[in-house]
């Protein structure tokens, strides 16, 4: 009903309603007379909106014509060339305004930002040229890799030459030892591990092995089991007898598995 004379800027009835609504709900003790109070907060902030937007403060009022007029005055315009040049469209955009003016304008401007200073040398920029190519030493590194590639094959090639030789260099060896060791003692067996293992070395115990394996093959000696059921060697006598062995088919090819704790 006092809608009006509650928004007047000269009135206090809004002010003195909130007061007297803070005395009436200290009694307050129904659901009914708290919501009509509640009812009465929202009805006083909608007034108090209104009230607060009625309100003229120079502070917060922006006026862009009147800040554009006094930009171009800051910046020196010309208003007798405009008046002269008959809205000449051209002429305003170009003619009016000093050359210096947009300069003057970022100087004034420039107070009121922070900026980061800007980086300097001291005695000047660094040179950065870049490295000078070698080319000598690229190629030295080219030919000197492809000598190497040339000489692998070779390299390989003796390799294996070599590794075949020793191979049977000690195959030969062993069978001396054997043949020498039976024409001794003819009547002792010779304990094919006696002959084989090695104590010291597990690996050497397994090129032996390998070894004796070629002297078999070849039909120079032959593995029997004695009375234990221990196998033992004795070499042949002549080529007959290797002759026999060979042609006969009863040669078998047996594999001997042996680990570091059986060698033990």
């Amino acid at each position: 009903e006092n809608r009006e004379d509650m928004l007047s800027s000269k009135s206090d009835r809004l002010t003195e309603a909130l007061e007297e609504a803070n005395k009436l709900f200290s009694g307050v003790s129904r659901a009914r007379e708290a919501a009509l109070d509640a009812q009465f907060l929202v009805l006083a902030s909608n007034l108090g909106k209104e009230k607060a937007n009625e309100l003229h403060s120079e502070m917060t009022a922006f006026d862009s014509l009147a800040f554009a007029e006094d930009l171009l005055t800051f910046m020196g315009i010309n208003r007798i060339e405009v008046e002269d040049d008959d809205g000449d469209s051209e002429g305003v955009s170009g003619g009016y305004l000093p050359s210096n003016a947009w300069h003057k304008l970022g100087q004034e401007t420039e107070k009121y930002f922070r900026r980061a200073p800007s980086f300097h040398y001291m005695f000047g920029s660094f040179k950065s040229d870049p490295p000078v190519p070698r080319q000598r030493i690229e190629r030295q590194k080219k030919a000197t890799s492809g000598k190497e590639k040339r000489a692998m094959p070779a390299q390989l090639k003796k390799m294996e030459e070599s590794h075949q030789e020793a191979t049977e260099k000690e195959v030969e060896r062993i069978l001396g030892l054997l043949q020498t060791h039976f024409k001794n003692d003819p009547d002792t067996p010779i304990s094919f591990f006696d002959l084989v293992v090695d104590p010291n070395s597990f690996a050497r115990t397994v090129e032996n092995i390998f070894h004796v394996s070629f002297i078999i093959r070849d039909g120079f000696a032959r593995l029997k089991l004695d009375d234990d059921k221990l196998p033992i060697i004795e070499p042949l006598k002549d080529n007959e007898e290797r002759g026999n062995s060979r042609s006969s088919g009863a040669r078998n090819q047996v594999v001997i598995s042996l680990n570091h704790q059986e060698w033990k």
